[in-house]
């Protein structure tokens, strides 16, 4: 039982003596002090989870600083891939709104101005569409079914949907080609 309290008291000095130093030295490089706090705090849980095996000639200070060390590299290569994902998102975002402005600038009142016209145009560009691609895009754009269920329905691959749909939507931009914002405004 002395065993265990003398551990104790090893393990409160440790953290005592170096808690600062390795913050500081982690703030330096993860910048938020909050983090910083967080990835000693799991350095002196392993520490601590450890502790039974740690042998007495460990170099304590190599120890803490270079697990210090790793976790601060786990943790900004985790901060850049997620950065990363955030910039491809807004980038996504950003090029859907260009081509959504695009759309807008290109808008021509004149084209909705014959409202039966338009509905014959889409119509006659649909019924183009060679047939398991019209009964796909149709099952998913005038219907409203995902792709997961067409699939099932059809008893087909979810990617053959998705195929299909790419099929869709090229010819359909190529015959709608001169009402670029129609295909936005009906299909996207």
């Amino acid at each position: 039982m002395q065993n265990q309290s003398k551990n104790h008291f090893d393990f409160e000095k440790i953290y005592i003596s170096f808690y600062p130093r390795l913050k500081r030295f982690a703030q330096e490089y993860v910048i938020d002090e909050a983090d910083a706090e967080n990835i000693v705090q799991d350095i002196f849980l392993t520490l601590w989870e450890k502790r039974e095996f740690i042998s007495a000639d460990l170099n304590l200070t190599s120890f803490l600083f270079t697990s210090l060390k790793n976790k601060c590299i786990d943790f900004l290569r985790h901060r850049i891939v997620m950065q990363n994902a955030a910039n491809k998102i807004q980038q996504e975002y950003e090029w859907t709104m260009q081509l959504k402005l695009q759309s807008l600038e290109e808008f021509d009142e004149q084209i909705f101005s014959k409202a039966s016209d338009i509905e014959l145009l889409i119509q006659n560009a649909i019924q183009s569409l060679p047939e398991k691609c019209r009964k796909i895009f149709i099952m998913n754009k005038i219907e409203g079914k995902k792709q997961k269920i067409i699939a099932q329905e059809l008893q087909i691959s979810v990617n053959t949907v998705e195929n299909q749909m790419t099929i869709a939507y090229r010819k359909l931009k190529q015959i709608l080609k001169d009402y670029l914002p129609l295909l936005i405004f009906f299909f996207i």
